[in-house]
Parts: C-alpha cells; sequence; structure tokens
C-alpha cells in the first residue's frame, strides 16, 4: 500500500528536494495575495528514502533527514486536504496546482 508524505519549500528560506525513493505525485503553491509564500510536493514513498532540505539562507546548510520524519498520509487525497486546510486561513490566502514533474524538488 503507498505511503506518502508533503515536502514543503519556501523561497528564500528553505527547499526541500525529492531524491531517490520520493516521486512526486502533486504540487502545489501556496499564495497570499499573489506572491508564492511556499510550495508543496506530494510525493510517494517507496524504501527508506531520506529527503534533503537546503537552507537558502547564508551560509548555505544542507541536511539529509531520514523520511520516516515527516507524517505520513495513506492517500494521495488526505495529503492534499491537509495541503487545503492551510488555505483556509484568511482573506488572500489560495493554492494553485503546479506540474509535479517540474516540481520534483519542492524548490520555488
Amino acid at each position: 500500500m503507498p505511503v506518502y508524505v508533503i515536502l514543503t519549500s519556501k523561497p528564500g528560506q528553505f527547499r526541500t528536494e525529492a531524491g531517490e525513493g520520493l516521486r512526486a505525485v502533486e504540487a502545489w503553491d501556496f499564495m497570499y495575495n499573489d506572491r508564492k509564500r511556499a510550495g508543496f510536493v506530494i510525493a510517494e514513498i517507496t524504501g527508506s528514502p531520506r529527503v534533503t532540505i537546503v537552507d537558502e539562507t547564508p551560509p548555505e546548510v544542507v541536511n539529509r533527514i531520514p523520511a520516516k520524519l515527516l507524517e505520513r498520509f495513506a492517500s494521495v487525497d488526505r495529503a492534499r486536504r491537509e495541503i487545503e486546510g492551510l488555505a483556509n486561513a484568511g482573506a488572500g490566502y489560495r493554492l494553485c496546482r503546479t506540474d509535479a514533474g517540474e516540481s520534483a524538488a519542492a524548490s520555488n
């Protein structure tokens, strides 16, 4: 049975990169007043992968953590609902679906 995680990136702060064992399924941009505040990638886990988190503020720091430390979801729909909950934060917030293939690294 597949298991899914959400990889999060915040432009100018950090980016989360999907590596081997993580397959991007869906990608979403979290917008506030037409400005991208975060990017989310729903990824399917196979095996015991590690996730790379790159701090984009100087000095750049790279951390590789086990994906088992991330919250897991039994379906893409459950992960999507988790992300959609953020868009209900208030006026001006919205989600925009993007191409998961282009967002394999949840980086922009």
